[in-house]
């Protein structure tokens, strides 16, 4: 489990790697002392501590950047914890999906709190990542991580999955398929399934995935899209299945 820890104020930084550190005492940290260093260093990390108001570059401008190549499907969701002095900023980090939102001074038993949920969450993650079903194609049975699924369509009587690695049929129905994938997909339309993970933006009655379709969002499915989603996204990304 790869932790990074991004603030200019060395004591601050200091702080927090010991506070980690009372947890975990062997992780494995990275600090940085300014958000251009830590964009520059390039690398992913599974926690990302980070403050908002530094100089140059934000913790909210780092945030963005993490979530902007994430969702190029280059690697997981990290967690993102924003420790901050500052209030007025807790509708910006709900836009990037933090996992939460810590004002200093840090209470010493609430970081403690958040970092174990981080922890499961990570560690949720990664069993979900090596999650796959199998899909018979043409008579070949293919192995299909979960991870590597945009959205699946119902067409006729085919199920067509839209994934990393293009376009794969299969005969079946999307009601099987929903009740295998569990809450980490979402039905949005009776034709549709949608990996909760891939999607970059929603309307009223629209979803965009990161491979640049469009779904429809039916109009009787919206609020229960909307309670699944937001608790996806409460949790830093992750729904528990």
């Amino acid at each position: 489990m790869k932790i990074a820890v991004c603030d200019d104020n060395k004591t601050a930084r200091d702080n927090i790697v010991s506070l980690i550190k009372k947890q975990v005492s062997d992780a494995d940290i990275t600090t940085f002392p300014s958000g251009k260093e830590m964009i520059c260093f390039g690398k992913h990390f599974d926690i990302c501590f980070l403050d908002i108001a530094m100089e140059t570059v934000s913790g909210m401008e780092v945030a963005k950047h993490i979530r902007e190549e994430q969702e190029k499907g280059s690697s997981t969701k990290s967690i993102l914890i924003f420790i901050t002095g500052y209030r007025e900023y807790m509708e910006e980090a709900f836009d990037v999906n933090a996992f939460h939102y810590l004002v200093k001074p840090i209470d010493e038993k609430k970081f403690a709190e958040v970092f174990r949920r981080a922890r499961r969450e990570v560690s949720a993650a990664e069993a979900q990542n090596k999650k796959y079903v199998i899909v018979k194609s043409s008579g070949i049975q293919q192995k299909i991580f979960l991870k590597d699924i945009y959205y699946i369509e119902s067409s006729n009587k085919k199920v067509i999955f839209r994934t990393k690695g293009g376009k794969l049929d299969t005969y079946g129905k999307i009601e099987e398929w929903e009740q295998e994938l569990g809450d980490t997909f979402y039905r949005c339309h009776r034709c549709y399934l949608v990996n909760m993970e891939k999607i970059s933006a929603y309307s009223a009655d629209t979803i965009w995935v990161i491979s640049g379709d469009k779904l429809i969002l039916a109009k009787k499915r919206y609020s229960g899209f909307i309670r699944q989603y937001m608790r996806y996204a409460k949790d830093g990304g992750i729904v528990n299945v």
